[in-house]
């Protein structure tokens, strides 16, 4: 139901979010007057937070994505890393009666209940970036995201080429990795990628592995700790970049040069990683998209057409290191 009456419930709502009793807020004005003229497509969004540099990106993606020119309404909600945040913003886009609902989920289990009930108020729902795992898949319309157990094997494949290429194939190497939220698909997936490939290596030996929630100023600090209580650490593997620029933060202040005594590995190649590969810092990252909008947009359009839509897309991504990273730091815009 598009009209005057649901988004005079979503302006409601914005004020008494303004206010301190909700927790819903939208990134542009529209007057419901304008708004009901035109008849956009309102869409509700509920983000996992700001905790990296991708998830800014990913979040931008979506703003300039679902506007007005665009023919869309955005309501859109900072879950703050927290599940319980999430499902309440669900069920306040169920209130305003949203035409679509889109989630990037900040852990996969545990939606079961409250996507019952987006889909008994039969708004279409679709999954971006982490995937959710549910009892039934009929719950949501369509998921759209990386493939982040691929992501994991690519990291290994680069490190096992880099390697020889450096002579040192057969040499023993200690690693440490470190994980993003424990229990998101990205951490799953890349943890489950890395673990596979590692096996097929008896010299590679894991002799660490800690969760920094992939914040930046946490994985500093357990890498610190990680470094007085290991002397032989090879290669230090990072599920995202900001957790590898802690870590690089942390090596410096310990005396170690990241990059070359210690080999940096991380994912999602935000342009920040290019600079610190450049820098000789970081040595490659496994790129993970965020520009999530525009797919996103697509999938909803072929909804309002009546056609069919995937129920799962991979999106294509690429592994960038110290060799090419000059090359595509021009074109990379987050």
């Amino acid at each position: 139901m598009r009209g005057y009456c649901r988004i005079g419930l979503i302006f409601l709502v914005q004020i008494c979010s303004l206010s301190g009793c909700g927790i819903l807020s939208r990134p542009t004005e529209n007057s419901p007057e304008s708004t009901a003229e035109n008849d956009l497509i309102v869409v509700g969004f509920a983000q996992i937070g700001a905790e990296s540099d991708w998830r800014v990106a990913n979040t931008e993606s979506i703003m300039s994505t679902f506007t007005e020119e665009n023919g869309f309404e955005l309501v859109f909600n900072d879950g703050q890393q927290k599940f319980e945040n999430q499902v309440k913003a669900l069920r306040n886009f169920i209130q305003l009666e949203v035409d679509y609902i889109v989630l990037a989920p900040v852990v996969e289990t545990g939606w079961d209940t409250v996507f019952a009930e987006v889909k008994a108020a039969n708004i279409p729902l679709i999954i971006s970036d982490r995937f959710v795992e549910v009892k039934d898949d009929s719950l949501y319309t369509a998921w759209v995201g990386s493939d982040f157990l691929s992501e994991g094997e690519k990291a290994i494949d680069w490190l096992n080429s880099y390697l020889e290429s450096q002579g040192r194939a057969d040499e023993e190497i200690n690693i440490v990795e470190l994980q993003g939220t424990l229990g998101s698909t990205a951490e799953i997936g890349r943890t489950e990628g890395i673990a596979r490939k590692l096996a097929e290596k008896p010299n590679y030996h894991l002799i660490a592995i800690e969760s920094a929630d992939f914040i930046q100023s946490k994985a500093r600090e357990v890498m610190g700790v990680l470094l007085q209580k290991h002397n032989e650490i090879g290669v230090v593997i990072a599920q995202n970049d900001n957790m590898a620029f802690g870590a690089i933060e942390a090596m410096k202040a310990a005396g170690k040069i990241p990059g070359k005594e210690i080999i940096v590995i991380s994912f999602d190649a935000v342009r920040a990683a290019f600079n610190a590969m450049l820098a000789g810092d970081l040595n490659v990252s496994v790129e993970c998209n965020p520009l999530h909008g525009p797919r996103v947009a697509e999938i909803i359009r072929k909804l309002e057409a009546g056609e069919p839509v995937e129920k799962k897309r991979y999106v294509d991504e690429a592994v960038f290191d110290q060799e090419n990273a000059a090359e595509q730091l021009p074109a990379r815009t987050y």
